[in-house]
């Protein structure tokens, strides 16, 4: 089985950002500069647990914002990652960044130490929606950053959210006009998702934020999906979107159920047939590697049948499906035996599409495929 192949990807989580927006559930610290050292010293302790260099193909920076970082900073997380993470020859590394404190020495410090790719959260071009979503950043920032990326060398990802309270079609339609003008390698697009525990929760219970409808929110979708396409991009994942040649490789080890190394608060790891999670709050984290406690607060050993249950599930979010031949030779199971019947169920709705050889998700069910997941695992 491909999960217990040595994995050949690494994320590294970096929990610093200027300010929390209030739909935003990750594991990051806002405005707390004075953690950034003992951050990077807690991440080179749980980095040297590896015992030795382990190279991988894709790294990949995520936060938070990894470029709240100083120059410095930067360079020093990239010297200390790349020593427990050599990277081998064609490797993609992506860093994740916010608008609104690009700068055109961060983006050259990146590009120097080896960066290949920037994933830049934009989110929107519209004043409206960005004040709604809480973000520190306008439209002319984010082609700012997209020019002082270009002059960097690095490819482009920019992130979009659909569906944000009061956004009409027209508004959206703009959103991706502007976003595919500046001729990024890669778009994704993700619909708002109210998450418990964060404030647009609170704010949606009182009735303060309302969410657009459900008719909306789908037609936001299609409309994205028929308009990337046109303009020359791939559909290759449920969210993503990317030029010939240009999928986001990290992401693809995810969705292909390969394993991979993970550091940071709150990163998650898949190695061994193990998931296990590392503690969320960052000062729990540095606090028990500082004492030379794991930083793991959850370990799960999958077994065989769960594994493979969960690469259907992944394989399912692609837009190519799963071939069925190829799915038992990796995971060791016929895709029938596993959970024919709710499969037979989703071909009769309509949801998934059965040619023999492959399954898939139809259009309709792109639609609802969040509501699938569960009855497959």
């Amino acid at each position: 089985m491909t999960s217990s192949l040595p994995p050949r990807a690494a994320y590294i989580h970096i929990p610093f950002c200027k300010h929390r927006c209030g739909y935003c559930n990750f594991a990051l610290v806002a405005g707390r500069d004075d953690l950034v050292a003992p951050y990077l010293d807690a991440l080179g302790r749980e980095l040297s647990f590896l015992a030795r260099p382990r190279s991988v193909d894709t790294l990949y920076f995520g936060g938070g914002t990894p470029t709240f970082l100083s120059c410095d900073q930067l360079a020093q997380i990239c010297e200390l990652v790349l020593h427990w993470h050599p990277l081998r020859r064609a490797y993609e590394w992506t860093v994740e960044a916010n608008p609104g404190d690009l700068d055109g020495a961060r983006l050259q410090t990146l590009a120097r130490n080896g960066v290949t790719r920037l994933s830049l959260g934009a989110q929107s071009f519209c004043t409206a929606k960005l004040a709604r979503l809480e973000r520190d950043h306008q439209a002319a920032d984010i082609r700012h950053a997209v020019r002082l990326a270009r002059d960097a060398g690095l490819r482009l990802s920019i992130d979009l959210i659909f569906a944000a309270p009061e956004e009409t079609l027209p508004q959206w339609q703009a959103d991706l006009e502007a976003a595919i003008a500046l001729d990024p390698e890669h778009i994704s697009t993700y619909g708002l998702t109210f998450e418990k525990g964060t404030p647009f929760w609170t704010r949606r219970q009182r009735r303060e934020l309302v969410p657009v409808s459900e008719e909306i929110e789908r037609t936001m979708y299609l409309e994205a999906i028929d308009k990337l396409i046109q303009a020359g991009y791939e559909h290759y994942e449920i969210s993503n979107f990317g030029k010939p040649g240009h999928r986001s490789r990290h992401n693809e080890v995810y969705w292909s159920g390969q394993s991979y190394f993970a550091a940071g608060p709150g990163a998650a790891r898949y190695v061994d047939g193990v998931r296990s999670t590392n503690h969320r709050s960052t000062l729990n984290y540095m606090q028990r590697l500082k004492t030379g406690e794991s930083p793991v607060a959850e370990r799960e050993l999958l077994g065989p049948e769960q594994r493979a249950r969960e690469m259907l599930i992944l394989g399912l979010r692609r837009i190519e499906g799963v071939n069925r031949q190829e799915f038992f030779s990796r995971s060791g199971f016929d895709v029938e035996a596993l959970c024919g019947n709710e499969i037979a169920r989703f071909v009769d709705l309509g949801l998934l599409q059965d040619d023999g050889p492959t399954l898939r998700l139809t259009r309709d069910g792109l639609l609802v495929s969040d509501s699938l997941w569960p009855e497959l695992v």
